[in-house]
């Protein structure tokens, strides 16, 4: 997959390519390579689980880094708010969205979300543009608030970090290609703006197919700010798999259409996924817990649509004001 990114950008960064039609295929490959990269290789190595070496687990970690996001900050919201709040409102922070998108019950409903079924897929697109221009800097201002960084001193090394990361890439997938390709800027801003598109369409759709669907649970914590259920019982209410059967697609999504698996053993690398759900499976119909999986990744965005649609519809069901909440350090 790093292949697949970078070497389409060599091409155009020698300035052999001269054609729009080349420009394009090359920042179309880059995407494939970008999904890649975001779903497999960093995804496994910020869980620590892509090598039992922690270097290399942090060295791979920073190839999201190389793809314009930061490795630092998912891994606060992903292994940290997501992985331990999964689907509670407020606290995940992969279903709190902005207000023309409803991903839980429990968020305020406005008239324009009766229409998200059809808009979201725009927005799903121009998710890592987003991520790479301003949500890193919001997320951080507000990880800052919620106690994750220990001082100022610390948090604008971070921010220092962040920038110089992102001119860089900044500089190989834009700029760069801007001056050696013999074609207007607007050209290049598009293929980039294109090939951002297609990362953000496929890894957003990959991501929310797992968890917000008809048959996941969004549960909410008591006057405390305590979950009920078991962390792993949790995990299984939230969670649901799709296309189990089909070694390729596994292997091109990084192992994501097992992420009942990955939530549960999130430092096993996703090459164990496939052996692990018949065990998980198995466990959970002895003891009687919900297993959610869908046949295909089509059956999966359907259901996915039926309930960006019921979201839609239905009226909001309040959080408890007092412990909304929950607790992150």
């Amino acid at each position: 997959m790093l292949t697949l990114f970078f070497v389409p950008l060599i091409i155009v960064n020698t300035g052999i390519v001269t054609s729009p039609f080349m420009l394009f295929a090359m920042y179309i490959l880059a995407a494939f390579g970008m999904s890649g990269i975001g779903m497999g290789v960093m995804h496994d190595a910020i869980h620590g689980a892509y090598s039992k070496n922690r270097k290399i687990n942090k060295y791979m970690g920073y190839t999201m880094n190389l793809i314009g996001a930061n490795a630092s900050i998912w891994k606060i919201q992903h292994n940290v708010l997501h992985h331990t709040y999964t689907n509670i409102e407020d606290s995940d922070d992969d279903i709190n969205a902005p207000f023309f998108l409803r991903f839980s019950p429990h968020a305020k409903r406005y008239k324009v979300h009766r229409f998200q079924h059809l808009y979201i897929w725009f927005f799903y697109g121009l998710s890592t543009l987003s991520w790479i221009t301003v949500k890193d800097f919001v997320r951080m201002y507000r990880y800052r608030k919620m106690g994750f960084f220990g001082s100022k001193t610390e948090y604008r090394k971070e921010i220092a970090k962040v920038i110089a990361w992102k001119l860089l890439y900044y500089s190989y997938v834009l700029v760069l290609p801007m001056i050696m390709v013999p074609l207007a800027p607007w050209m290049i801003l598009l293929a980039f703006v294109v090939m951002h598109f297609i990362t953000g369409l496929a890894i957003t759709t990959v991501f929310q197919t797992a968890h917000v669907m008809p048959s996941t649970a969004f549960p909410l914590p008591d006057e405390n700010g305590i979950i009920a259920s078991d962390w792993f019982i949790h995990q299984l209410a939230t969670t649901s798999n799709f296309s189990p059967k089909s070694r390729f697609f596994s292997w091109l999504i990084g192992g994501l259409n097992f992420q009942i698996e990955h939530h549960l053993l999130p430092n096993i690398c996703h090459v164990h996924y496939k052996k692990l759900s018949k065990i998980v499976a198995e466990t959970a119909k002895e003891y009687g817990i919900p297993y959610h999986t869908k046949r295909t990744f089509v059956e999966a965005i359907w259901d996915h649509v039926k309930m960006l649609r019921q979201l839609g519809r239905m009226e909001m069901v309040p959080v408890p004001q007092s412990k909304s909440q929950m607790p992150v350090k």
